[in-house]
């Protein structure tokens, strides 16, 4: 189980660490992430897909991490119900002015969000807003993210190349095919899944850890 506690028993030895990826680690708490990311001065790029963390943590990740390029913050998106939400995007708006990359596959942001995005992070490149059903890219907005981003991902984009399940239905199901898939890889609260890499010597965890890195595609 990925847990703050865990977090905690190598957070002091991480101060190198410049990858952290953390996928479907719900028991990793906003307190927990927020002391281990102090810890990592070097973070370039950061990854928390599936994980429950609130806008708290999300701005000490930008103050603490002042070289941050790269952040993935992934949801399952649904249409219903209908939910708007722009505290995670105003938060990365504010405290991540470096960002390069950005992917918020099923964030439920709002235009004004997005437009917060575009104002608080000028060196942006790649944008990714699938299954941002709140989205609406017309107009100065849509004018605006085409002109500035380079690599920008549209709400209603295929998520072929996504490795887990982006969409919920209204009625519970998936859009995606999940043969193959167990609900403990990709949804119970004792497994995750984690990946390090910097300089760091995690060789007393054993096959806990990827040393690859991985970037955006």
């Amino acid at each position: 189980m990925v847990t703050s506690a865990w977090i905690d028993s190598f957070k002091f030895s991480t101060s190198q660490l410049r990858r952290l990826r953390l996928a479907c680690c719900y028991s990793v708490s906003d307190e927990g992430l927020s002391e281990a990311t102090a810890k990592f001065p070097l973070l370039e790029e950061l990854e928390l897909s599936l994980c429950s963390l609130s806008k708290e943590s999300l701005e000490v990740v930008g103050r603490c991490c002042p070289l941050l390029k790269s952040l993935k913050l992934n949801q399952q998106g649904f249409r219903r119900p209908h939910i708007e939400c722009d505290e995670e995007v105003l938060a990365i708006a504010e405290n991540m002015p470096g960002l390069r990359q950005l992917q918020l596959i099923g964030n439920k942001l709002t235009n004004d969000g997005l437009q917060a995005i575009l104002d608080g992070c000028p060196h942006l490149e790649l944008l990714d807003l699938r299954k941002c059903f709140n989205v609406t890219l017309s107009g100065n907005l849509g004018r605006r993210c085409t002109e500035r981003i380079k690599n920008l991902r549209l709400p209603h984009d295929s998520t072929d190349d996504y490795e887990f399940i982006a969409e919920i239905n209204d009625d519970g199901s998936f859009d995606e095919d999940v043969s193959g898939m167990s609900d403990i890889n990709y949804f119970s609260d004792d497994y995750g899944y984690y990946e390090f890499s910097g300089d760091s010597d995690f060789s007393d965890y054993g096959g806990f850890f990827d040393f690859g890195d991985f970037y955006f595609d």
